[in-house]
C-alpha cells in the first residue's frame, strides 16, 4: 500500500491534520516557505557582499541574473510543475505514475541546461549591445557567463524536488534547499573577496558560490530519490522510461507555464535593462529595492507551491471544495505576512538598509543618493505588496489545477501592457523616468493580483485537471485511452 493510500479521505496530505484546516496548510507550506527563504538569503548574501565589494558589482547582478533567469525560466518553470502531476497522482493513488512524471521533467532538465548552457560564449557581446556603462557590462558579462555554464544545475534540481513538494513531503525540500544555501553562503565571501585558500574572483567568485550550491542540492536528491525506499514504494528507477503520454500532457499543461514564468521574469529582466540606461545609481537602487522587497516575496513563493500542491491534491481526490477553504486561508496568512513588510518598508527604511550599505564602497554623495532612492522605491514595493500576495496566492490556486493558459495569457498582457511598454516608452520619448517606470510596475502588481482573484472566484478551475479521467474518478490504474479532463 502507498503512502498516500494510508490516509483516510478526513486525513490531510500532512496526515496528522484535517483536509482543508489550517494545521494541513502550515505542515505542507511552511518547509516550503523555509526552502524558498534559504533562496532569499542565498540572494540578500550576494547583494550584501557585492555592495561592500564595487557599487558596479552591485549594479551588474540583478540584470545579468535577471537575464539568465529570463533565459532558464521556461524549462524552469515546466520542471516545476511535474508538481502538479506528482500532487494529481499522489491522490488518486497513481504510484507508478509519480515516478514517471517526476523522470519526465528530468529529462527535459537535461536537455534544456545543456542546451541553455552555449549562452554563455554570448555574454559579453550581449551587455554590450544592451548599453550599460562600459564597467557594469564588463561585470554583468562575468556573472552571466558562469551562470550560463551552470543552467542545469537550478534546473534539474527543481524537477527533482517534486517528488517530494508534490507529495507533501516539504521537509525534505526545505533541508536540501538550506544544504544549498549555506553551500553558497560559506563559498559566497571567500569567492568574492579572496578568503583563506580561495582567489579573489568578485562578482564571478558569487556567481560559481550560487552554481555549487546548486549542484549540492541535486546531489542530495539524488541520494533520496535512488535509495532503496523511494525505489520500493514509487518505482523511482524501475519507471524511469521516457513516457509519450506524460510528455504530451507535459507540453499541453507544462509548457503554458513553463511561458508564463519567462513572461513575468523576462518583463522584469527588460524592465532593469531599461531602467539601467537612466545610470549607475538608479540601476543599483533599484537592484536594492527588489532585493529587499524579496525577503517579503520569495518565501511567499513557497506558500505558493504549497498550494498549488494542495489544490492538486484535492483535485486528485476529486474534493475542489476543500481546495476553496484552504485557498482562503492561505490568502489571509499571506496578505498579513506582506502588510507587516509593508510597515517596515515604509517606517524603516534605513534600518533595514544598514547591512548593505554599512561597508559600501563609493563616494559620499554617490552613496547619500543612493540611500534616498531605495527610501522612495521601497513606498512603491509597500503599495504593491498586498496585491503581490493576491497574484501568489490565487495564482497557484488555478495554476494548480491546471489552469495554465489563462494564467500565461493575462500575466503577459498585463505584464508587458502595463509595465514593460509604459518603462519602454518614457525611456525612447522621454528620456526615461525612475518614478514613471516604478509606478507601471506597480499598477501591473495590483492589476495581476486581482485579475487572479476575479479567475479564481469565477471557479473554472474546479473542473480541470492534468491526469487522466480515470484515475480521478475511481483512483484505478490510469487508461492510457481514457478522455482527459481538458474543460478549457
Amino acid at each position: 500500500m502507498s503512502e498516500s493510500a494510508a490516509t483516510s479521505p478526513e486525513s490531510g496530505l500532512a496526515g496528522r491534520h484535517p483536509a482543508g484546516s489550517l494545521g494541513e496548510l502550515l505542515a505542507v507550506a511552511l518547509p516550503l516557505i523555509a526552502s524558498s527563504g534559504s533562496q532569499c538569503l542565498m540572494n540578500v548574501t550576494d547583494r550584501i557582499f557585492l555592495t561592500w565589494y564595487s557599487q558596479e558589482s552591485l549594479a551588474a547582478v540583478l540584470p545579468a541574473g535577471m537575464l539568465h533567469w529570463s533565459l532558464i525560466s521556461l524549462a524552469f518553470g515546466m520542471c516545476q510543475y511535474a508538481n502538479t502531476f506528482v500532487a494529481q497522482y499522489e491522490g488518486a493513488k497513481q504510484t507508478d505514475r509519480v515516478a514517471a512524471s517526476v523522470w519526465q521533467a528530468i529529462y527535459i532538465a537535461i536537455a534544456a541546461g545543456a542546451l541553455m548552457s552555449t549562452a554563455g560564449w554570448y555574454a559579453q557581446s550581449a551587455f554590450n549591445w544592451i548599453g550599460h556603462e562600459a564597467a557594469v557590462a564588463v561585470e554583468e558579462a562575468e556573472y552571466f557567463r558562469v551562470l550560463a555554464f551552470g543552467s542545469i544545475a537550478p534546473i534539474l534540481g527543481t524537477a527533482m524536488s517534486t517528488f517530494f513538494s508534490g507529495r507533501g513531503r516539504t521537509a525534505v525540500v526545505m533541508w536540501v534547499n538550506l544544504l544549498g544555501a549555506m553551500t553558497n553562503v560559506v563559498l559566497d565571501y571567500g569567492l568574492i573577496f579572496g578568503v583563506g585558500p580561495f582567489p579573489e574572483l568578485g562578482i564571478q567568485g558569487a556567481a560559481i558560490a550560487t552554481v555549487l550550491g546548486g549542484v549540492a542540492q541535486v546531489v542530495a536528491y539524488s541520494v533520496l530519490i535512488f535509495g532503496s525506499k523511494s525505489r520500493a514504494t514509487y518505482g523511482t528507477w524501475a519507471n524511469r522510461g521516457w513516457d509519450a503520454d506524460l510528455i504530451r500532457r507535459f507540453l499541453k499543461f507544462g509548457f503554458p507555464a513553463g511561458l508564463h514564468m519567462f513572461v513575468d521574469v523576462a518583463g522584469f529582466a527588460i524592465f532593469m535593462l531599461l531602467v539601467g540606461k537612466l545610470g549607475k545609481t538608479e540601476l543599483a537602487a533599484t537592484n536594492l529595492a527588489f532585493n529587499l522587497n524579496s525577503l517579503a516575496f520569495i518565501p511567499m513563493l513557497g506558500l505558493g507551491i504549497a498550494i498549488s500542491t494542495l489544490v492538486g491534491h484535492r483535485i486528485g481526490e476529486g474534493r475542489p471544495e476543500l481546495a476553496i477553504k484552504t485557498v482562503w486561508t492561505a490568502f489571509k496568512l499571506s496578505s498579513g505576512y506582506m502588510m507587516t513588510f509593508a510597515a517596515i518598508y515604509v517606517l524603516f527604511p534605513a534600518l533595514i538598509l544598514q547591512p548593505y550599505l554599512w561597508k559600501a564602497k563609493g563616494d559620499l554623495v554617490e552613496m547619500q543618493a543612493l540611500r534616498e532612492q531605495i527610501a522612495l522605491l521601497l513606498r512603491f514595493v509597500a503599495f504593491y505588496s498586498f496585491f503581490d500576495a493576491m497574484a501568489i496566492v490565487f495564482g497557484s490556486a488555478v495554476r494548480g489545477a491546471g489552469d495554465t493558459r489563462f494564467a500565461l495569457l493575462f500575466s503577459f498582457l498585463s505584464c508587458w501592457a502595463l509595465m514593460v511598454g509604459p518603462t519602454w516608452w518614457l525611456w525612447h520619448f522621454h528620456g526615461g523616468s525612475l518614478m514613471g517606470s516604478w509606478w507601471a510596475c506597480s499598477v501591473y502588481v495590483l492589476v495581476l493580483g486581482l485579475g487572479f482573484l476575479a479567475r479564481f472566484q469565477a471557479g473554472y478551475w474546479k473542473s480541470m485537471s492534468v491526469i487522466e479521467a480515470a484515475a480521478v474518478e475511481t483512483n484505478a490504474e490510469p487508461n492510457p485511452d481514457a478522455k482527459l479532463i481538458e474543460h478549457m
